[in-house]
Order: C-alpha cells, then sequence, then structure tokens
C-alpha cells in the first residue's frame, strides 16, 4: 500500500523540515515540504502549484503564510488542512472548500482566531470545520500535532470528515469494539491522561472532566474515523 502523500506549505520566515512536517513523516505519511519564496507571494504560489501538479499529493497542508498559498493554488478536489491560515494577510482567495478543515488555536497572538471563524462562516461550512487546538499560533504541541495528523491521515486515505460524512459512518458502524481507550495532554499540567472511549456515542464527542492529576477541568474532544480510530485533544475550560 502506497504512503498518504501530503504537499506541507511552509508559514512565513520558516524553512522546510519544521517540526510539523518531520511529525508527518516520522508517523509514515510522505511529505513535499518545498521552499516558498518569503519576499514574492505570487512565486510562493506558483512554487506550491508548480509542486501539486507534479507530485499529486492526497491532501496539502498549509501552516500560516502557507495556508494561504494553499488557499490560493489550484489543488481541485484535494481535501486541505489548514494550520491558523493566514488568509487575510496575502493572496485573494475567501473560500475554503468543503472538504477542508482549520486547526486554530484561540490564543494566537499572530494570526487571529476570529480570522478562522470568518472564513468558516464564509465558505458556509459547519463550525466542525473549524477545530480549536492549541496554546499558541505555532501548533507544536502534542495535541496539535496529533490532530494535524489524525485529519491528513482521514482525508488522505478518502475518508470523510465525520460531520460531513456522518450517515456513512452510522450505517457502516466502527470496526472496532465499542470500548476503548485514549490519552490527552493536560494544558495545565503537562501529563498525559488516559480516558476510556465509548465510540457507539458517536464520530465527534467533548466533554468536560478534571485532571486527575492537578484537578483542573480540560475540555475533551474525541474524533474517530471511518474504521474506528480514535483521535483525543484537549483545551483548558
Amino acid at each position: 500500500m502506497s504512503r498518504i502523500k501530503i504537499l506541507f506549505l511552509h508559514g512565513w520566515h520558516s524553512v522546510p523540515g519544521g517540526v510539523k512536517p518531520t511529525y508527518l513523516r516520522e508517523h509514515g505519511l510522505e511529505v513535499i515540504n518545498p521552499q516558498l519564496d518569503d519576499d514574492d507571494f505570487a512565486l510562493a504560489v506558483a512554487k506550491a502549484q508548480a509542486e501539486y501538479d507534479n507530485q499529486q499529493p492526497q491532501v496539502v497542508v498549509g501552516s500560516s503564510r502557507g495556508g494561504a498559498v494553499a488557499l490560493n493554488i489550484k489543488s481541485g478536489e484535494t481535501p486541505l488542512v489548514l494550520l491558523c491560515p493566514a488568509w487575510k494577510n496575502w493572496g485573494a482567495a475567501n473560500y475554503l472548500k468543503p472538504n477542508g478543515v482549520i486547526l486554530h488555536s484561540r490564543h494566537d497572538d499572530v494570526i487571529a482566531y476570529e480570522d478562522s471563524e470568518e472564513l468558516i462562516e464564509r465558505s458556509g461550512l459547519p463550525s466542525e470545520s473549524l477545530i480549536e487546538v492549541g496554546g499558541d499560533h505555532r501548533l507544536a504541541d502534542p495535541n496539535s500535532l496529533a490532530v494535524m495528523l489524525w485529519a491528513c491521515q482521514l482525508l488522505g486515505s478518502g475518508g470523510g470528515l465525520p460531520w460531513i460524512d456522518e450517515e456513512y459512518f452510522a450505517k457502516q458502524g466502527p470496526q472496532v469494539d465499542s470500548q476503548q481507550e485514549g490519552h490527552y495532554i493536560c494544558d495545565s499540567c503537562g501529563e498525559e491522561i488516559v480516558v476510556p472511549v465509548d465510540v457507539s456515542e458517536g464520530a465527534t464527542q467533548s466533554y468536560v472532566e478534571d485532571c486527575p492529576v492537578c484537578c483542573h477541568p480540560n475540555v475533551i474532544h474525541v474524533g474517530l474515523d471511518q474504521r474506528g480510530k480514535t483521535t483525543i485533544w484537549s483545551e483548558p475550560a
């Protein structure tokens, strides 16, 4: 079976081989990570378009300015995973395709979280297409990296986002036992917390629980793909 191929478009004043593309590569994905021009946005888009046309990736991931680049290339039906996209700062595109998803931190002090909310609203997408995760603009924490990987694996394997493909999911049912375990990283104390997951509760779940180590409350989010694989991430309550 061939590996999922990702075109990863880095941010402004970033370089290929950063934490996020390296994480995807270390988890078995094939990553094309070209150097984009920092000074000329049109050149950056042209480079990304050439790589897309030559490589034909299953998913395009764009981080910050790279998110704006991803929105401005012609990528057909290829899914987009955007990380704190700077779509208001660069380019003219202001629409995200239905099989796109955004990861953004509400604590981002570089690109406003509200910009992603506006992009989702402009695109007529469900609010679940914007996933709040991470504590800053970089999205390099374990929770953010795990959610990015989950989205790339799900979309790259031809699966639909659970909130879009709920009917299919309900018909097929998860191909695993109804009870599983998962883990998240507490935002307050940094401890890894193991929690039970009841997949019969649906493909997307959210609830609040107190960390058993430091007692601070966390909002726990559960994402379940069509094969029953779970990804869990948290944010402060």
